[in-house]
């Protein structure tokens, strides 16, 4: 199952895509979805180097 983290880094970057959408006319949605985009690629990295 080595999809799964790149999956997981892929996911992190749509996510951070919609904090940049987000950031003006909803802060306090981009920083929830900040907070998943960087636990998804931290999990992915982490993932990999295990």
């Amino acid at each position: 199952m080595n999809w799964l983290p790149i999956l997981l880094i892929g996911l992190g970057g749509f996510l951070s895509g919609g904090v940049l959408a987000l950031r003006k006319t909803n802060p306090t949605g981009a920083v929830v979805i900040a907070v998943f985009a960087v636990g998804c690629v931290a999990g992915g990295i982490l993932w990999l180097l295990s």
